[in-house]
């Protein structure tokens, strides 16, 4: 008897390596001569990786936007970057080297924990000089990454930390026409720190005379300018204020400010006054107020203020009157008033009695004087006595209304007031005071009023 034994078949799938064993195996019988079966083990499943392949196109892109790692530069020169802690205290402490050299090892041991103190103690720099040192040796840098002459930089390698520490808030084009300009005019520390200041300062002074002379891209042109502007300070003529433009002509180093300069010098200025008769003996005494100097007086006196913008009728409203009663001396005015000024008690002051008033200006060039006429930044108080109305002297100054001008008040001289028909003012005009300032400056004498 034949036996003929069928397996079942089973779905056909190629990830199943028995799968054609198992069908070849049960179709047997159909083949008179079937093909010999090799027996074998099931391969084991091996894991697919597929990589995407990009576009040329993004291969291109991304090799332009690949860049290998580079570890930051090290701070340390390339001659002390072997030195442990310890050598490089020793290299501060004895100064081996060049400043700009040794500059560097100051921040890398303060990456490392040490203090500005410390390093103070074991090397003997201050921490004054250490940031000094760190902020020049930045500068310097900054020059060389400019493409500053070369000659010029190696001026400053012996000792220009002091030098190139002023320039540090210059700008990389200002430092290096500063740079050029410190090594040509052989500049000292003041000298450069005066340098820098000017340049600062030189683009807010645009409002001020003779400032479109002078050259912003010139640094000595901006060193003049400062020059120029300090010697308008001084009276007309004295030794200060020729020594001033003397300085301003010396380093200005454009045509046209030095052409202004000269001007000045031979009493030809563009803004040059017309120059009246001044009587003998000025009525207004001009004061400058010290710092401290009210705290220090034994006598004081406190006046009313108003605004230079106000108008007339606040200074007759002002309190008339303001004294001390009582063993305290607590001070007792008529009415209430917003602004107050403490003044020492300047014999002016003092003997105003009833009346007195103060009005604040905020620009000096309301006076009639020639100093500081050009000087619109400093900000003054005009003491006027109200009880003294009447325009009686020519050569005296009064305090009077202002029409369709801006501000409220202004400062008259009795001739002016006489011509225009006014014979009756805001009030006399008995002291000028002046803000406190650290430098010193001469007082206004009669030839400095017009």
């Amino acid at each position: 008897m034949l036996s003929v034994t069928a397996n079942s078949l089973k779905p056909f799938s190629s990830f199943n390596p028995t799968t054609t064993t198992t069908f070849l195996s049960s179709t047997t019988f159909l083949n008179p001569h079937p093909p010999p079966l090799h027996h074998t083990k099931p391969l084991s499943p091996k894991p697919i990786s597929a990589t995407l392949t990009p576009s040329s196109s993004s291969q291109q892109q991304q090799q332009q936007l690949y860049q290998p790692f580079r570890p930051p530069p090290s701070p340390i020169p390339s001659k002390f970057r072997s030195l442990d802690a310890n050598g490089r205290l020793e290299i501060l402490a004895n100064r081996l080297g060049l400043w700009f050299e040794f500059a560097p090892l100051i921040p890398s041991l303060t990456q490392e924990g040490f203090t500005a103190p410390t390093i103070e103690e074991i090397t003997g720099i201050s921490s004054v000089e250490q940031n000094r040192l760190v902020v020049a040796a930045k500068v310097r840098d900054s020059l060389i990454q400019s493409n500053t002459d070369p000659e010029i930089v190696s001026e400053f390698d012996v000792r220009g930390s002091e030098l190139l520490y002023e320039i540090r808030l210059l700008s990389v084009q200002q430092r290096a026409a500063a740079a050029r300009f410190i090594i040509e005019n052989k500049l000292d520390a003041k000298g450069t720190q005066d340098l820098a200041r000017s340049i600062k300062d030189f683009p807010r002074r645009g409002t001020e005379n003779g400032w479109e002379s002078f050259d912003y891209a010139s640094a000595g042109d901006c060193l003049g300018f400062m020059y120029f502007r300090q010697a308008r300070e001084h009276k007309n003529p004295s030794e200060p204020r020729t020594a001033a433009l003397e300085q301003a002509l010396k380093v200005a180093q454009t045509d046209k400010a030095k052409k202004v300069i000269l001007k000045e010098l031979e009493g030809e200025s563009e803004e040059k006054e017309e120059e009246d008769d001044v009587a003998v003996g000025v009525r207004v005494p001009v004061v400058r107020l010290k710092f401290g100097e009210v705290a220090e007086s034994t006598k004081v006196v406190i006046l009313p203020v108003c605004r230079a913008e106000e108008k007339d009728k606040e200074v007759m409203e002002a309190p008339w009157e303001c004294r001390s009663e009582g063993e305290l001396g607590v001070m007792v005015a008529e009415k209430g008033w917003k602004r107050w000024v403490v003044l020492p008690g300047w014999e002016p002051v003092v003997s105003l009695g009833k009346g007195g008033v103060v009005v604040s200006f905020g620009d000096a060039r309301v006076l009639p004087w020639k100093v500081n006429r050009w000087y619109k930044e400093e900000p003054i108080l005009v003491v006027a006595d109200r009880s003294r109305r009447e325009v009686e002297a020519d050569d005296g100054f009064y305090l009077a209304a202002v029409d369709g001008e801006g501000l409220g008040f202004k400062v008259v001289r009795g001739s002016a007031l006489k011509e225009t028909g006014v014979e009756e003012s805001l009030g006399t005009v008995v002291l000028i005071v002046r803000p406190p300032r650290d430098e010193a400056d001469d007082q206004l004498s009669e030839e400095d009023w017009e």
